[in-house]
C-alpha cells in the first residue's frame, strides 16, 4: 500500500456526490487525512442541499471539469485519451473489478484503485489532464481545487515525454 493511500481513499470520497454517507464520514476524513482539512472543513458547515447543488455544477459531465479521465488528453476534455476499457483490464489484473455504478476511468474510482493497489499508473498517466483540471477549479475557485491540490502534489513530476 502507498504511503498516500489514506489520501488517495479520502481524496476519493471527497469527489463523489455529498450524500449522507459522505457527511457522516467528514470527521474521519479530517483527522484521516489532514491534506484535505479545508475541504472536510467547508464541506462541514456547508449546507448539505447546497454542497449537492455545488458538486452537480461543477462537476456536470459535459462541462470543463468532468471526472471521467478518458475524456482528457494533453488538458483537453474535446480530445479523448486512453479507453475506459484500459483502467477496467488494470484492475482486473490486480484483482479488481470495477462497481459498474460508474465508468472505470471515473477519478474517484482511480484514486481508490491506487490506494488499494500502491498501483499509480492511470494517475501518472493521467498527470496532464489532472493538472489541467485542478487548474480549472483553481480558476472557477471552488473548494474541490484543494483535494486535486492534495492528489497532485503526491505525483511524481511529469516529464516531456509525458505530455
Amino acid at each position: 500500500m502507498p504511503s498516500d493511500a489514506v489520501l488517495y481513499q479520502a481524496a476519493a470520497l471527497c469527489l463523489t456526490y455529498p450524500d449522507d454517507d459522505f457527511r457522516a464520514r467528514l470527521p474521519l476524513l479530517r483527522e484521516a487525512a489532514p491534506q484535505l482539512r479545508e475541504f472536510a472543513d467547508h464541506a462541514a458547515v456547508t449546507d448539505a442541499q447546497e454542497l449537492a447543488a455545488h458538486y452537480v455544477q461543477v462537476f456536470d459531465p459535459t462541462g470543463r471539469h468532468g471526472l471521467y479521465l478518458s475524456r482528457w488528453r494533453d488538458g483537453d476534455t474535446r480530445r479523448p485519451g486512453m479507453p475506459p476499457a484500459r483502467f477496467e483490464d488494470l484492475y482486473r489484473e490486480h484483482g479488481l473489478e470495477s462497481s459498474g455504478e460508474e465508468l472505470p476511468d471515473f477519478l474517484p474510482a482511480v484514486l481508490e484503485f491506487a490506494a488499494r493497489t500502491g498501483n499509480l499508473d492511470l494517475l501518472v498517466e493521467h498527470r496532464d489532464g489532472l493538472e489541467h483540471l485542478r487548474s480549472r477549479l483553481t480558476d472557477r475557485g471552488t473548494p474541490y481545487a484543494s483535494v486535486l491540490d492534495a492528489v497532485c502534489a503526491t505525483l511524481p513530476p511529469g516529464t516531456a515525454g509525458d505530455r
